[in-house]
């Protein structure tokens, strides 16, 4: 009985989904997208919002297998070490995920802990970054790096460049657009820091021992 009971469920299930799919397809054939009520007194869109609500509910309620890593450094991890595995071409060699794994813990101590002091200048920001200990030295190696970045690949027109400090870095950032100055004001400290779409390749990069960040 413990075993039958589920499976009965699961085809009611099924039926109820297919019936409705069926009645929405045949009601909007013949009224179109509208709202009217349908003969159970629901309309269209009621129908729809159950459907969806049903659909996602048999795609949920199967879930026998945990999909999340439970840390994000963790499953970014995980996720490069799949791609390596899955590279034929992949020279183990000169794999280096403890290299990943310190840059991981500089973007968190980055993101997390560091004082981001901006202000406006002409044409963009200025932002004072400042840290203790690892924080200080993150903010050293990910702030210079990420502003090289921004002037090699011309990312929005904008410029940037860095100052060191005994504690951190002066970042500024700045353009000749107008659009792309309230922009940079806009994203702040940590919005420029995530513009950009190299970090990922980077980062399968560095596991692979093919990139440091600079210094």
């Amino acid at each position: 009985m413990s075993f039958r009971r589920p499976v009965q469920l699961g085809v009611m299930l099924i039926a109820l989904v297919v019936s409705v799919s069926m009645a929405l397809a045949q009601e909007q054939g013949q009224q179109g997208p509208t709202k009217q009520p349908m003969g159970n007194g629901m309309s269209n869109e009621q129908m729809q919002m159950m459907h969806q609500q049903m659909v996602r509910g048999s795609q949920t309620s199967d879930t026998t297998t945990p999909t999340m890593p439970g840390q994000d450094a963790f499953g970014a991890i995980q996720e490069i070490v799949r791609m390596l595995e899955a590279d034929p071409n992949t020279d183990w060699s000169k794999v280096n995920l403890e290299a990943l794994r310190q840059h991981l813990i500089d973007m968190n101590e980055v993101t997390l802990k560091a004082e981001a002091v901006a202000k406006p200048v002409d044409g963009g920001i200025e932002v004072t970054v400042t840290g203790a200990g690892r924080t200080a030295q993150a903010i050293q190696r990910m702030a210079p790096a990420h502003a090289h970045e921004i002037e090699q690949s011309h990312l929005n027109g904008w410029s940037a460049k860095t100052k060191p400090l005994p504690d951190g870095v002066v970042l500024t950032v700045t353009s000749s657009d107008p659009q792309q100055v309230q922009r940079i004001r806009g994203l702040g400290f940590i919005g420029v820091m995530v513009s950009g779409s190299h970090h990922q390749m980077h980062h399968l990069a560095m596991a692979k021992g093919e990139f440091v960040h600079l210094q």
